[in-house]
């Protein structure tokens, strides 16, 4: 099951911070039809993410890894920018976020990385 951590999100929530974010995530489909799964979680999300003035800014297949320790390639990357933090935090705990879309993040992927990024000046 690939969950949020929820010290790792308190601590990120607890920051006041205004600065927009982009959050990398890095997918692992299960081989299962995840990737089918994957694709009805983004159709889902697509409005949760217009509610909370975020948008999905990229998404991409991944290609065999050129610098990486075995087993670290990644089926697909995306970047998702949120207005804040708290725009983030605000969304995944919308109960239309579990009920709508949530479940299909779960059944799709075997594993995720969520890395919260700022913008470099």
């Amino acid at each position: 099951m690939i969950t949020l951590i929820e010290s790792e999100l308190q601590r990120f929530a607890a920051v006041e911070d205004d600065r927009p974010i982009v959050m990398l995530n890095l997918l692992r489909f299960r081989p299962d039809g995840g990737r089918a799964r994957y694709d009805d979680y983004i159709a889902a999300v697509g409005p949760l993410l217009g509610r909370y003035g975020a948008e999905l800014v990229y998404v991409g297949e991944g290609l065999p890894a050129l610098s990486a320790e075995e087993g670290q390639a990644w089926d697909m990357v995306a970047l998702v920018r949120y207005p804040s933090r708290k725009a983030f935090t605000d969304m995944v705990a919308d109960p239309d976020y579990d009920e709508k879309a949530g479940h299909l993040r779960e059944a799709a992927l075997v594993e995720a990385v969520l890395q919260p990024t700022y913008a470099a000046a």
